[in-house]
Formats: C-alpha cells, sequence, structure tokens
C-alpha cells in the first residue's frame, strides 16, 4: 500500500495546546453520540469545565459546533462540513470509485462500501446505500474508522497489507463487536492467509446481529493495495448454499475496475 506522508514532530517548535484542546472537543462527538452536553464534553476531552465552556464558544463563533438552547446540548456545525469538499485524502480513490459503488448497491440490493487503511485502522471513504434496504442499525458512514478484524472489506484490508504492517495493527487491543468477532492475532493471521488464497473475505454476523459483508481488495495495476471495496446486508441474503456469498462476481469485477482505472 502506497505511504502516506503524515506530519512529524518538528525539534524545537511546541505544539499549540490550546489547538490540541479544541482538536480533542471536536473528536468526543460520534456518530452515535452527536449532542453531547458541557459536562460529557470535558470530560471525554479531559478538560474542565470552564475551559471547555471557553473552547466551545470560540469554535461556536465559526459555527464549527451548534449550542442547542432547549437541550442544553453541543453538536458539530456546518463549519465543519464545509471543510469536506477541501479534504485531498483518498479523493482520487473516491473518485473513481463512486459510479462503480452505485452501480454494485443497485445490482446487488445491498449497501456498498469504499474503505482505505489508516493508523492502524479501516477508514470509511465512500457508501451507498442500497435504494430499497432499511434496517434499523448503525451504518458505517463516510469517516467513520473500525478495526481490521471484523466485516468484510476491513478484513480484506487486514489480508493484504504488508505483513509489518499487519502485525502492528493486531498488536493494539481489538474491539469485540458480536460473539463472532474475532479477536486473537493468532487466528487473525491465519484468517488472512486464506483470504490472500482465495482473494475475497464473507464476514457472518461478525460486526453486526443479522449483517453479513462481503469484501474484496483493490490492487492497483502495480498490485500494490489500495483499498478495499465490499457489500453489506441482511444475512440470509448475502449467504447462499453451503455458505457461499451471492454477488462474489459483482464484487470481485468492482474491485478490478477500480484498480485498473486508478492509474488512468
Amino acid at each position: 500500500m502506497g505511504k502516506m506522508a503524515m506530519a512529524e514532530e518538528i525539534p524545537g517548535v511546541p505544539r499549540v495546546r490550546a489547538v490540541e484542546r479544541a482538536m480533542a472537543i471536536l473528536r468526543a462527538f460520534t456518530a452515535a453520540e452527536r449532542h453531547l452536553p458541557l459536562s460529557e464534553l470535558a470530560r471525554r476531552a479531559g478538560l474542565d469545565k470552564s475551559t471547555a465552556r471557553r473552547l466551545l464558544h470560540t469554535l461556536s463563533a465559526d459555527e464549527f459546533v451548534i449550542f442547542d438552547k432547549a437541550n442544553q446540548t453541543y453538536s458539530l456545525g456546518p463549519g465543519i462540513l464545509l471543510m469536506v469538499p477541501a479534504v485531498d485524502f483518498g479523493s482520487r480513490l473516491r473518485d473513481v470509485s463512486a459510479p462503480i459503488l452505485a452501480r454494485v448497491a443497485e445490482r446487488t440490493g445491498a449497501t456498498s462500501f469504499l474503505w482505505t487503511y489508516f493508523r492502524g485502522h479501516a477508514l470509511c471513504l465512500d457508501r451507498v446505500k442500497a435504494r430499497d434496504l432499511n434496517i434499523d442499525t448503525l451504518w458505517s458512514a463516510v469517516g467513520t474508522m473500525i478495526d481490521l478484524n471484523s466485516a468484510g472489506g476491513p478484513r480484506a484490508l487486514l489480508a493484504y497489507l504488508p505483513a509489518e504492517e499487519r502485525a502492528r495493527a493486531l498488536s493494539a487491543p481489538l474491539t469485540r463487536y458480536t460473539e463472532r468477532t474475532v479477536t486473537d492475532p493468532g487466528a487473525l493471521e491465519k484468517a488472512a492467509a486464506e483470504i490472500r488464497r482465495r482473494g475475497w473475505e464473507l464476514a457472518v454476523n461478525d460486526y453486526a446481529h443479522g449483517l453479513s459483508g462481503l469484501g474484496a481488495p483493490i490492487l492497483d495495476r502495480k498490485g500494490v493495495l489500495a483499498g478495499s471495496i465490499s457489500i453489506t446486508t441482511l444475512t440470509p441474503h448475502l449467504v447462499g448454499a453451503k455458505g457461499r456469498p451471492r454477488h462474489l462476481q459483482i464484487v470481485l469485477a468492482a474491485a478490478a475496475e477500480i484498480g485498473a482505472r486508478l492509474d488512468l
């Protein structure tokens, strides 16, 4: 996988504490918890309430956060959303994949996802929800990061990482999302070898009960890992006879098409 240049510590240049604190507040919000009171934001950011209140007041001035007076809670505001178009990370992969993801969702009736590797996790770069599939669950949205030990797309990423990077990812604590989630590093290494052998992964009920995912790696023309694609739907809709996944050829063809177009 191509290496991404990350910010490095510069000797003699100190971090700006106020900026670090503001970022801690912004990162306290999650897809599941979008509205938080001052006390909880202060706790998650490791700040006293007075400091947190001053930072929130500053962030709200440019609508990076919004304050709900009725409920006495804060949420992320449109100031954050306005910056999204300027994010360059993953833009080429996302642009190439967008029409293909839409086609996969339409043909399979499943929700399609685009993943990339980021700091030991699978980062969702794009998602197309199935038109006629309404499931009451918290879907991974763009920007969601999950561990590499569950779900079809993330597990496909794990399998094709360089061995050293895979070992590093597996050395960190791994989340057990359901009783089917594998957290043992040795078992995950064996699973990764099997995924590389067959070229795809079917993850059954290991991220959310009743849902399964089918993932495949996206390799560029040089065989370098660029990301992964996956579909997710109700387990009976995806798992066929003898445990074989439905829509396998559609997913494999989509992954191959994205990889081939990356170098054009």
